[in-house]
């Protein structure tokens, strides 16, 4: 069984369906308001649990009732928390997300995510040295994240990174990820490029072995320094984007820590995003490995234990 450690956010998504985005100081009437949980690290280590792994989540919480249905449903998911500190210093993390015809436009209030510090990270040294994978995006302090990428590439642990909210990042940073997944947009802020391939390749030239450039509805784009292959979206019905690209990325993770090779990796991946932008919510929509198999039943992509 693949062994994933994630270092990364907690929030509850805070959903409500819109005609439109309203501009500023305007009021409109939307439907369909749920809450579901959420944040980029509980969404990737729920979709790498889904998918088999045995994971370990690194986060902060607060201790409201937000943060401790959060820990619930990751526990209900089969994600190892005792590495969630609960704090009463910030409140639990929330995201207020619109929902416009299949696509989102996200606010989020880090809180509680805002305390991890890189001391928490150190706390589990142990649990970062046994995994195959560690998994992080960029919605914890970028001191913590530099640390548990320290800890991994210490241990020889493969780092994949999700860039995301994409931001001004210190020298030498992105070249700790052996894997980095952004989207379109992200890709843009981090390079100043607005070619995806010219983009990929700047990333490849700043250290980073591979690159995954996630393309919505036009599908993947992938670097790995020697060759550049564009993989379209596979064919599905849109409802819901929102954690897309955190299972894309969880279950890359997966895929590889299970020994797939990279290109049937990818191909995994896509699978699974495919999946997940077919249901509302976020880590309730993530599919489960059977039902992946009976999606897309290329036995090559399927991780093993």
């Amino acid at each position: 069984m693949p062994k994933i450690t994630v270092a990364g956010s907690l929030n509850m998504d805070l959903c409500v369906e819109t005609p439109r985005v309203p501009v500023m100081g305007e009021t409109i009437l939307g439907g369909g308001f749920f809450t579901s949980p959420g944040g980029k690290g509980a969404n990737q280590a729920v979709a790498a649990a889904k998918l088999g792994a045995e994971v370990t989540m690194l986060g902060r919480a607060g201790s409201d009732a937000f943060g401790t249905q959060l820990i619930d449903n990751l526990r209900s998911n089969g994600v190892n928390t005792e590495h969630i500190r609960v704090t009463d210093d910030a409140p639990t993390g929330v995201a207020v997300i619109l929902l416009k015809d299949g696509d989102n436009c996200i606010i989020v209030d880090p809180g509680a995510n805002a305390l991890l510090a890189p001391e928490d990270i150190s706390g589990a040294e142990p649990v970062i040295a046994a995994s195959d994978a560690l998994v992080l995006q960029l919605e914890i302090p970028l001191p913590a994240a530099r640390r548990a990428m320290e800890l991994a590439r210490a241990h020889g642990v493969t780092v994949l990174l999700n860039p995301a909210p994409a931001q001004t990042l210190p020298a030498g940073f992105l070249a700790l990820a052996d894997i980095l997944t952004p989207n379109e947009s992200e890709c843009e802020i981090l390079t100043g490029i607005t070619d995806m391939r010219r983009a990929a390749r700047a990333l490849t030239s700043m250290g980073i072995a591979r690159v995954v450039v996630t393309l919505g509805g036009k599908g993947v784009m992938y670097s790995d320094g020697d060759r550049m292959v564009h993989r379209p979206a596979l064919s599905v019905n849109v409802v819901d984007t929102t954690a897309a690209g955190d299972s894309f990325t969880g279950a890359l993770a997966v895929s590889l820590a299970g020994g797939a090779d990279f290109s049937d990796a990818v191909d995994f991946a896509q699978a699974v995003a495919a999946l997940t932008v077919t249901r509302r919510g976020a880590q309730e929509s993530l599919p489960r490995l059977e039902e992946v198999k009976e999606f897309f039943p290329a036995e090559k992509t399927i991780p093993r234990g």
